[in-house]
């Protein structure tokens, strides 16, 4: 259980107008940092019913690690519309298990063996499941290498300023994307329009290591206090980009770990998660040309 990776919030099915397919940010980020040999687990919960039996035989199938302890609440499913372009429009059930996460040992003691995790804001709707990630946080090691990265999910009004700036406090890295970004501004008033500005208000104010900035078509920005990264984003053919994001964190994630520069890394993500956009589905198998770039040995 040593230095794991761990996806922490919300595992669902995402329903597609072709069928469900395993969703929820923390598994697919977890799902793709074990494509590059890392040790991970994806942390949630699951309602005692066949959806949730479902995700379970998933994920032995695919040998990944979960702590998924069952609940009284049905497990989670998302109504994914996708537009002429491919991009998804979520309609998110509520009161479900991943809204019920429980704090245990096990998951205490799995704190504290992270080298990294990925959470959100939409896992923290719920009382029950923000407490969980806020001790699950605090558990972690203090190590200056360890990466608490605050991947911003801002769905429908699942979310408060309170919430989002107690997770600021609490991660050392943010991903946002620029219309979260216009967002966060208007919700905590930043002035100005320009987006870099407001990267750099941010990373004074948290202290953060880094912020990963992507702006759809115009590409992705890594802000770190020593160093700007900039990647175009390469023009594909989309089947959807459901997961993408999730994917983009994960090859930059495992990269940075490994030693590999900023730069690298984002150009690395960059390209992962424009395969991801080429594939229906979240959860893909990465061709060897990407994983191979990344040759992390803990398994």
């Amino acid at each position: 259980m040593k230095n794991m990776i761990v996806g922490l919030g919300e595992v669902l099915w995402d329903v597609l107008p072709e069928g469900k397919k395993l969703g929820g940010a923390p598994a697919n980020f977890a799902y793709h940092v074990s494509q590059f040999g890392f040790d991970t687990c994806t942390v949630s919960a699951v309602g005692d019913d066949e959806l949730g039996a479902e995700i379970l035989d998933v994920f032995s199938k695919k040998k990944l690690k979960c702590l998924f302890p069952c609940v009284d609440q049905p497990t989670g499913t998302v109504q994914v519309q996708l537009d002429k372009s491919g991009v998804p429009c979520y309609e998110i059930k509520e009161n479900v298990a991943w809204d019920n996460i429980p704090f245990s040992s096990e998951l205490e003691n799995l704190a504290k063996n992270t080298l990294a995790v990925s959470f959100g804001s939409l896992a923290q709707r719920s009382k029950v499941s923000r407490e969980t990630i806020n001790r699950f946080l605090d558990a972690m090691p203090t190590d200056k290498e360890v990466l608490k990265i605050f991947d911003i999910n801002l769905r429908q009004n699942f979310y408060t300023k309170q919430v989002l700036e107690n997770s600021f406090k609490k991660c050392n890295v943010l991903k946002i994307n620029d219309e979260e970004l216009v967002a966060i501004s208007r919700l905590f008033g930043y002035p100005g329009v320009d987006l870099e500005d407001k990267c750099w208000i941010l990373i004074a104010k948290y202290n953060l290591k880094m912020i990963i900035l992507t702006c759809g078509t115009n590409g992705s920005y890594v802000f770190t206090p020593g160093l700007v990264s900039f990647q175009e984003t390469p023009k594909v053919k989309v089947a959807d980009t459901v997961g993408a994001g999730d994917s983009f964190s994960a090859a930059f994630c495992a990269a940075f770990l490994e030693g590999i520069n900023v730069a690298e890394a984002h150009k690395l993500a960059v390209d992962v998660s424009a395969y991801v956009c080429t594939q229906k589905g979240a959860m893909p198998e990465l061709p060897s040309e990407y994983k191979n770039k990344v040759k992390h040995l803990s398994k």
